[in-house]
């Protein structure tokens, strides 16, 4: 087992949770980084969890973060099927093979029977299965006479049991407090835990990546692998991804998938580079990274034990980010149809792109128009306390005399571009002997109503046009006056 394998081996049971992305992107990396192989089996044994539609899910999101895998379910490869449930056969020879070891037994207990032990044993529940004393005789006529059963692993004075993690170190557990887990279900279809190790070694997996809540189990894999006399793989257990400090992030309490974050207007290049510094960091200060960045940089011993937590204000930063980087005529296209939907009157929307591309976190409905909806109706009825700003040295009374003058100078304009609005409003300030704020702050806020607008007064007033603008400053004219007039 020479080259580097991965395998992604998700449940098609829904959405993409963001920690089973991670724990696939960790897997990608760590074979990419060796130049290896990445695979994706689909593991569909469970089918009574089985979500219609979730694998092409899977498919669409490895896609779309870049992550293809070498050998799959739609594009074959030597090691197939790569789909669970059309593997069934070989999984009940490699149960016989192991009962014939020594190393599985048949077992009929009802539920009733665990249901006793439970009660007996409370918390420290270890099923002591009565069927391993059955003869030969006993089992054969109980199979004869179809009682159902499963098959289960057997664990018997097996002792201390020892391997090496790749984040964890050396790990040593009991053996013999081991439950001895079910291998084959009553319905014939393998369990998760057998069919991943029958899968792992039949595909020739160099690399089992998965949560740190399998560190106390996998000696009960280590003992199915010895049992067949095959090389174990070597292990990768990550920390879990927190919602905070106590609670485990998870798509059944209503935290964000992969495809709910890229709803709400985070990109997909932006998500996986923030999840793959959800547990793991470079060795410096780095924090924006293509995937191709990430697969020359990732070191899986850089990978942390302590648990990640979500921070969903660092992924809109990034996202943010992203945005900012992106080429402006992806990100017009991109943002088009926001803008589309915010606005209905006739604007220079590439304009309107170019202004907000660098003042927007994500592509959001919601946060585009509330950015740029003034362009479309000037806020009823605005709040004129805008006007008095003390950084700015902004009062009313000096609004007024601004606006009248920069009224006075616009109308007279005949060529309505961003040259000769510049040139005509950057003139004021030194007509009336005031800083330039004392001029734009109270234009920008007539034209737009608004404490904050992704464009200052020139902008505004060029994508509003002169008869709109001067309206708009009128308005704030007579508004102020009167505020003046009756304060």
């Amino acid at each position: 087992m020479n080259r580097t394998r991965t395998r992604f081996a998700p449940s098609p049971t829904g959405y993409m949770h963001i920690g089973n992305l991670r724990t696939a992107l960790f897997e990608y990396l760590i074979a990419k980084h060796d130049n290896g192989d990445f695979l994706l089996r689909i593991e569909d044994t469970d089918q009574a969890r089985e979500v219609e539609g979730a694998t092409d899910i899977i498919y669409d999101t490895l896609k779309s973060v870049g992550m293809n895998w070498d050998e799959g379910p739609d594009i074959g490869g030597d090691f197939g099927p790569y789909i669970q449930s059309e593997r069934l056969p070989m999984y009940r020879g490699y149960a016989d093979q192991l009962i014939e070891l020594g190393k599985a037994h048949y077992c009929f207990c009802t539920e009733e029977t665990l249901e006793q032990q439970r009660q007996e044993q409370g918390d420290s529940f270890v099923f002591k299965d009565p069927c391993k004393d059955l003869s030969k005789e006993e089992i054969q006529a109980k199979l004869d006479a179809n009682t159902p059963y499963v098959i289960r692993q057997t664990i018997d004075h097996v002792g201390k049991q020892e391997y090496d993690d790749q984040v964890y170190g050396h790990i040593e557990v009991d053996g013999d407090l081991l439950d001895e887990q079910i291998l084959i279900k009553s319905d014939g279809f393998p369990t998760y835990n057998f069919a991943n190790v029958i899968d792992d070694h039949q595909m020739e997996i160099s690399h089992v990546v998965r949560g740190n809540e399998y560190l106390s189990s996998t000696p009960k894999y280590n003992l199915l692998y010895d049992a067949y006399g095959w090389q174990r793989p070597t292990y990768v257990h990550v920390p879990p991804v927190m919602k905070d400090e106590h609670h485990k992030l998870s798509k059944r309490n209503g935290d964000a998938s992969f495809q709910d974050l890229v709803a709400k207007g985070y990109l997909p290049e932006a998500i996986i580079n923030y999840i793959a510094l959800l547990g793991w960091s470079p060795d410096n200060d780095q924090e924006i990274f293509s995937l191709q960045e990430l697969v020359k940089a990732f070191d899986v011993h850089r990978i942390s034990k302590r648990p990640a937590i979500f921070d969903i204000d660092k992924l809109t930063w990034m996202n943010s980010e992203y945005i900012k980087a992106m080429d402006p005529e992806a990100f017009y296209e991109k943002v088009l149809p926001y803008l589309h939907k915010a606005l209905t009157k006739d604007f220079d929307l590439h304009y309107i792109a170019n202004l907000i591309q660098s003042r927007i976190d994500r592509f959001d409905q919601e946060e585009i128009s509330e950015k740029i909806d003034f362009l479309d109706e000037l806020p009823a009825d605005y709040d004129l306390e805008m006007y008095r700003h003390k950084r700015q040295k902004s009062t009313k009374e000096k609004s007024v005399v601004s606006l009248k003058a920069a009224y006075e100078a616009l109308a007279q304009l005949d060529d309505w571009n961003e040259k000769t609005l510049e040139d005509t409003m950057m003139a004021l300030p030194a007509q009336l002997e005031v800083k330039n704020s004392v001029i734009f702050w109270p234009i920008r806020t007539a034209l737009s109503g608004k404490r904050a607008t992704p464009g200052g007064a020139i902008e505004i007033a060029y994508l509003l046009g002169k008869e709109e603008s001067l309206r708009r400053i009128q308005v704030g004219i007579d508004r102020l006056e009167k505020d003046l007039a009756t304060a």
